[in-house]
């Protein structure tokens, strides 16, 4: 007989041990028989790694184990959507507006006088409360919020946004503008 038809009688031996352990692994018999099939073929492919007089079964329970461990790994890191419901959720912004949108927003910043400009840069983008940004700017809470709602409301009107579903998901926007009320008169 030859070694071709010898491994091959082989790997038809072991075919109820194989399925049995990967029955086991997986508690699927669909899946563990998907298991068995890709271990006889990465055998079978690999049938000249195979040294003649060792143990059979123990390559093909190891060639079984790493695949069944790789696909858990794989599946471990997977999300099952068969009705694409998680899919449906994903969203992703196009890009190409948000330089252009940027650089608007940077040159509306420009145009605001320098007092709002600061009070809405520290209030808005470096995340300060209203006291802290009175402290750095040496005068009243009250005037900090004052400019900081002038401030909104003018890059509003430069930007010409009339209301919330405007904002887009820009963060820095958002941040400059939050809290302002917008569609409602002035």
């Amino acid at each position: 007989m030859t070694p071709e038809a010898t491994l091959r009688d082989g790997l038809l031996a072991a075919l109820p041990s194989l399925r049995a352990f990967a029955i086991s692994l997986t508690n699927d018999p669909v899946r563990a028989d998907d298991l068995v099939q890709d271990t006889i073929l990465r055998a079978w492919a690999n049938s000249h790694r195979f040294q003649t007089g060792t143990n059979l079964h123990a390559w093909l329970f190891t060639i079984l184990r790493n695949l069944f461990l790789s696909d858990y790994r794989k599946r471990k890191r997977e999300v099952e959507d068969i009705d694409g419901a998680y899919a449906a959720k994903l969203k992703a912004h196009p890009d190409q507006q948000d330089h252009v949108d940027f650089e608007d927003f940077r040159a509306a910043l420009a145009k605001l006088r320098l007092d709002q400009r600061e009070a809405l840069l520290l209030v808005a983008a470096q995340g300060m409360s209203y006291e802290e940004a009175a402290e750095v700017c040496g005068v009243a809470v009250g005037t900090v919020k004052s400019r900081v709602n002038r401030a909104r409301i003018k890059l509003a009107a430069l930007l010409s946004i009339d209301g919330d579903s405007e904002l887009g998901p820009d963060n820095i926007t958002k941040a400059a503008l939050g809290g302002l009320s917008l569609g409602s008169p002035a």
